[in-house]
């Protein structure tokens, strides 16, 4: 169908007391566009209905909203049509610059200018419909997270395939003597509520449980996976549409933590340990069989230290809080002693803590355990320093007890780098730690990539159950430490995930970031070299490679992010509604100012999700930046092609400005690696500049969160600032 632009120009908000609307209707008329309209307010059911009429009674299919943000309204402009474009005129220019200026005018003009041709040069996606999707969800794991999202997902009317390499459901769970409580008083133990979720899910015709089986691999994508497993030796395979893995963590070596006497003294036990005693109706010495009289609890035990455990394990004070409490029902004349380094017990497991501060048995001190020693007898001698008295103190005790961490499964195993990559490098793309538990057929590895401590989350504060595999979510206590009630909340989150993930797989969505889009890649293979740059780049794995090294794209894997398109130096991939060719022309096409007008020009290439919405809050707060700058947004800075910048400078705008999200070890680039790639890249950028004899200071990365909108005047000015001392970009007027 050929397509017919309209162009809508909302007065309201300011816009038309701050600019002139008749000259931004001439400029859109001088682009060709068939139908150019202003309106008081387009955002009311009116404005809306002034649209919609023009669609159907003079053929617009392609609409162009010159009004408030992108980000803003967008279920309002939602016309029904894949073809709409929005251009920024309130947030990116009224509200953020002078009114009734020539400057400000330019510059509406100019986003006219490129909001049009981005709609010319844009073609109406087409979703990618999966052929034969599998709606079933594979989950890896019988313990409470496994056992959770299967019976989740299966009342959601979903089959479920149950993987459990061990012979039973229930994992470390089914271990435990009695649980923390969770409902009111919030001060009684509890019977562990694994017990009834195994039988439920057991009885449900929709859950197919795998017992001592192990996955040999998984290849496909969501809504295509094919599984192998082994089960007892026998061979399986089906098809699952998402996987949620939930195969959760073990405890921690205690016998690494030297000081404190495990392996080396008996009645030095763990946490963990402590379970099995308690479960057998008395808690002894494992010595010499005598009950315990005085029993010592060390908290933190080896946790949040470096040279041991890093991080907190979230369950370890509540933990030995609710095993007090069996040493003290099991016998009112037990001491018992714990010792802490800060007491976590959020929530209403406040109550619980402060029940036992109440019990006149339970002596409760903040303090470092220095060591643990034995006498002949074999009773405990614990010293413990920076107490909330200030003193040392000596301690002696029948039986110690180490609250000792979890460790995920998927931190199990060897760190292996992407091929060409080094420890140290300033970028690693992603690390892989081979555990031989999912064996994914990509391209880049079988296992999870993971981040901080071997857990494999992709983006924890935007994205927290999702990984960097589209269609696999961690849930439980492989995702991040957690207690009970957490892990049964984080299982149904995933097990609802995968579901959403199956679903907009079948109508050829993506599911996140850009959730909803059905736009995807398309690779002119005819001029592809196979030098593996969009392979080796793509942050989510979605591009495997044959045997001669061309690209094999997956479209159910891919998050839209085409940080390929910014990768391949041949730019043969593309999107419908997103191409190098597309924001090149929009580039091309920006007025620039003779040099005697002083009148710079800047690009600001803004990463859509954290940079562009900090430059609407600047604007929503009425905050000033110079006018000289033209905002591009960008799907990931990680999808910036070199050509752009090669196209602005060749043109005669004067520098270019890179805000994306923040990148290294606490990154918050939704993309994972896009912010990081583009300062890769943007390091090589130095020999175009050299070739055209200009400044490496004329283009410029900064990292800017959303949080900091309110550093973007500074930023966007100080770089012209810097610019001034370039003097203007000598191919201005070639």
């Amino acid at each position: 169908m050929e397509k017919k632009i309209g162009v809508y120009i909302c007065t309201d908000c300011e816009i038309g007391k701050a600019v002139n609307i008749d000259q931004l209707v001439k400029v859109a008329t001088k682009m060709k566009a068939p139908v150019v309209k202003s309106h008081p307010s387009l955002c009311q059911k009116e404005g809306v209905d002034f649209i919609k009429k023009d669609m159907a009674q003079e053929g617009v299919n392609a609409v162009i909203i010159a009004a408030c943000s992108l980000r803003v309204n967008y279920d309002v402009f939602d016309l029904g049509i894949p073809l709409v474009e929005r251009v920024n005129l309130r947030e990116g220019v009224v509200w953020s610059h002078p009114p009734n200026d020539e400057d400000t005018q330019m510059m509406a003009e100019d986003y006219i200018r490129m909001g049009i041709l981005k709609m010319q040069r844009m073609e109406a996606p087409e979703p990618y419909k999966v052929e034969d999707l599998c709606k079933n969800v594979l989950i890896l794991g019988g313990g409470l997270a496994g056992i959770t999202a299967a019976n989740e997902a299966a009342k959601a009317g979903y089959d479920v395939y149950l993987v459990e390499k061990g012979d039973s459901l229930g994992g470390w769970m089914s271990k435990l003597y009695k649980q923390t409580p969770t409902k009111p008083p919030y001060t009684d133990l509890e019977e562990p509520l694994i017990n009834n979720l195994i039988k439920e899910i057991q009885q449900n015709p929709r859950i197919k449980i795998y017992t001592s089986s192990l996955i040999e691999k998984i290849d496909g994508a969501p809504g295509l996976y094919d599984v192998t497993i082994k089960q007892n030796g026998n061979v399986e395979t089906f098809r699952a549409g998402a996987i949620v893995s939930a195969s959760g963590t073990i405890p921690y070596d205690a016998a690494k933590i030297t000081h404190l006497g495990f392996g080396k003294y008996p009645n030095v036990i763990t946490n963990y340990m402590m379970e099995d005693l308690a479960s057998k109706g008395q808690i002894v010495r494992p010595s010499d069989g005598k009950p315990a009289k005085s029993v010592a609890f060390v908290l933190c035990a080896g946790q949040r230290d470096e040279n041991y455990l890093p991080y907190c394990s979230a369950t370890c004070c509540m933990e030995s809080l609710k095993q007090a409490k069996y040493v003290r029902n099991q016998d009112p004349e037990t001491k018992v002693y714990i010792f802490y380094r800060d007491m976590r017990t959020p929530g209403h497991y406040e109550y619980f803590y402060k029940s036992m501060q109440n019990d006149p048995g339970v002596f409760l001190t903040k303090g470092d355990v220095k060591g643990i020693s034995e006498d002949k007898n074999k009773n405990l001698i614990i010293e413990v320093e920076n107490t909330l008295i200030g003193e040392k103190i000596q301690v002696n005790a029948d039986l110690a007890v180490l609250a000792i961490g979890m460790v995920p499964v998927t931190a199990l195993g060897e760190e292996v780098l992407p091929p060409g990559v080094k420890p140290g490098d300033e970028f690693i793309p992603y690390v892989m730690i081979e555990t031989d538990t999912l064996n994914l057929g990509y391209r880049q590895g079988g296992e999870l990539p993971s981040l901080a401590y071997g857990y494999p989350d992709s983006n924890f504060i935007c994205f927290p159950y999702e990984t960097r595999r589209t269609g696999v979510y961690a849930a439980g206590p492989v995702r991040a430490p957690m207690d009970i009630l957490s892990t049964v909340e984080d299982a149904t989150g995933a097990a609802l995930k995968a579901i959403q993930c199956i679903e907009m797989a079948g109508r050829g969505e993506a599911v996140h970031p850009r959730a909803g889009d059905i736009s995807y890649a398309d690779f002119f293979m005819q001029k592809c070299t196979q030098c593996k740059r969009c392979t080796e780049e793509c942050p989510f794995g979605a591009i495997n490679e044959d045997e001669k090294g061309n690209p094999l794209y997956n479209p159910t894997r891919c998050r839209r992010c085409a940080v390929c398109l910014g990768a391949c130096p041949e730019r043969i991939i593309s999107f419908k509604n997103y191409s190098v060719d597309m924001i090149g022309n929009m580039v091309k096409n920006i007025e620039v100012p003779e040099e005697e007008e002083e009148k710079p020009r800047v690009i600001v290439f803004a990463c859509e999700n954290d940079a562009y919405p900090a430059l609407d809050m600047a604007g929503i707060s009425r905050l000033q930046y110079t006018p000289f700058v033209r905002v591009v947004p960008l799907r990931c800075l990680g999808s910036m092609n070199l050509v752009w910048i090669a196209d602005a400078l060749s043109k005669g705008i004067d520098g270019i400005l890179l805000l994306g999200c923040q990148y290294g070890e606490d990154y918050q680039c939704h993309m994972a690696t896009g912010s990081h790639l583009a300062k890769i890249r943007l390091s090589k950028v130095a020999e175009t500049l050299d070739r055209l004899k200009l400044e490496s200071g004329r283009v410029q990365m900064e990292q800017i969160s959303i949080s900091e909108y309110y550093k973007v005047p500074e930023v966007i000015d100080s770089f012209l600032e810097k610019l001034k001392g370039f003097g203007p970009n000598p191919y201005k007027g070639f």
